[in-house]
């Protein structure tokens, strides 16, 4: 094992959990700026945005990439949480 791999490891860790807050803070601070969007569908947005990043990180880093997988993963978890929510919401206005 080369000296100072562990350390880059931990840094790209670190980038990983940094960025994946980023993309969950801006999921939820996007979601209002739609139509007024009713409780579910913001849970559904940050919900899914925390667990498409934390996928994307995963599969990402198997192709040495944690970094873009985490974000290519929050906006599509984001999409998909904040589309269901909205259905939900939509369901309960009776729409």
């Amino acid at each position: 094992m080369p000296c100072g791999s562990g350390i880059n490891n931990e840094l790209n860790i670190m980038k990983t959990v940094y960025l994946s807050i980023i993309a969950a803070v801006c999921a939820v601070g996007l979601s209002n700026c739609a139509s007024p969007a009713g409780p579910s569908t913001q849970r559904g947005a940050a919900t899914g945005a925390l667990i498409g990043a934390g996928a994307g990180a995963i599969i990402g880093n198997q192709s040495g990439r944690p970094l873009e997988g985490a974000a290519i993963g929050a906006l599509g978890g984001a999409a998909v949480g904040g589309t269901y929510g909205n259905a939900r919401d939509q369901e309960r206005r009776g729409y």
